[in-house]
């Protein structure tokens, strides 16, 4: 037994002497001489061999070695609290660490969003529908019947397995929708994705988006058109645009007119973009044809209203100079990430 009480004497010395500068060597000592396999552990094992009149004794000793051993493990923990176990691979724990990469809107958004928040504060409310449209409400109900050649202005894309299906080619089919669950007034906006079987190129894509608005009450005219649409540019463009408005057609409304506004790019003084004329059309506008309020049970008699509609597009290449519409599907990260910071 006093061979064991001198080891007990001799580990005291060389746990008294440990140092640990890293929270590893911390843990190894703990493993060493606290750990399930440990030098305490196989210490207190010797208990059996001790005998009877002396387990007082020796239990005394062990006890005292147990808890001098766990206040040397505290005190080397404490004294590398909160530093990191970095070994010397040169890492500087007090450098700022790396920055967070922030996603941004996509311009199609931006632009969208700045479209529907002008026209909420005019009262229009925001309506959506189901992009695979049947050919009543995309083409029929907006005074398209199916010998109509101005079904020829849209290359449709039809579902194979029924034709009478297609892939909306624009959002008036979400107009129709309102008009039929609806009646007036009617103020509403409907914004969404439209498709039709184009080429691709820098100015021509097979989808696209819209934002088409509605309006109908009784006695509205041409002129509150005109005036809603002016406030929009001023809004989304500034007091310095002008705008002109130049007669056109178009099925579902009558009359019907093309909305420009000078160039924003050229000042008006003529460029690419605008063909060197100084404008650049911007939207498609008129009065709801009467046949398409009578074909939803509608007074025509007493109810006018309007429409208009925009590719948003357009104006984002106005807005943001965006010459290419491949740009916007393309998910290229170097065109994105141009847009930080804009809401």
């Amino acid at each position: 037994m006093e061979q064991l009480l001198q080891q007990i004497e001799s580990y005291r010395a060389e746990i008294s002497a440990a140092k640990a500068d890293t929270t590893t060597a911390v843990e190894e000592f703990r493993i060493k001489y606290l750990g399930t396999k440990g030098l305490v552990k196989n210490i207190m094992g010797e208990m059996r061999n001790v005998p009877n009149e002396r387990k007082k004794e020796f239990g005394q000793v062990l006890n005292d070695f147990k808890l001098f051993v766990e206040e040397k493990y505290e005190s080397l923990k404490a004294a590398t609290a909160g530093s990191e176990n970095n070994e010397g691979d040169g890492t500087d724990w007090s450098l700022p660490g790396d920055p967070i990469t922030v996603g941004t809107r996509h311009p199609l958004n931006i632009v969208r969003n700045q479209i529907v928040s002008i026209f909420k504060r005019l009262g229009f409310a925001v309506a959506e529908g189901p992009e695979i449209e049947d050919d009543w409400h995309n083409f029929g109900a907006m005074n398209l019947p199916e010998d109509h050649p101005a079904r020829d202005m849209q290359d449709t894309f039809y579902i194979n397995q029924n034709p009478s299906w297609l892939l909306r080619t624009h959002t008036s089919s979400v107009q129709a929708r309102v008009m039929e669950t609806q009646k007036p007034p009617i103020r509403v906006i409907c914004p969404g994705r439209v498709y039709r079987n184009e080429t691709i190129s820098a100015r021509a894509h097979c989808f696209f988006h819209q934002v088409e608005g509605l309006y109908i009450d009784e006695n509205v005219s041409f002129a509150d058109l005109k005036q809603t649409l002016y406030f929009f540019v001023q809004e989304m463009f500034g007091n310095d645009v002008k705008v002109r408005f130049r007669p056109s057609y178009f099925p579902f409304t009558e009359p019907s007119a093309e909305m420009d506004i000078s160039c924003l790019i050229c000042k008006g003084d003529g460029c690419n973009i605008c063909k060197h004329t100084g404008w650049v059309e911007i939207l498609g506008s008129g009065m709801v044809h009467p046949n398409v309020l009578e074909n939803f049970g509608i007074d025509s008699n007493k109810y006018t209203g309007f429409a208009f509609g925009m590719g948003v597009e357009r104006i984002t290449q106005l807005k943001y100079q965006v010459n290419d519409l491949r740009l916007y599907s393309q998910n290229d990260l170097r065109f994105l990430k141009q847009f930080t910071g804009v809401i």
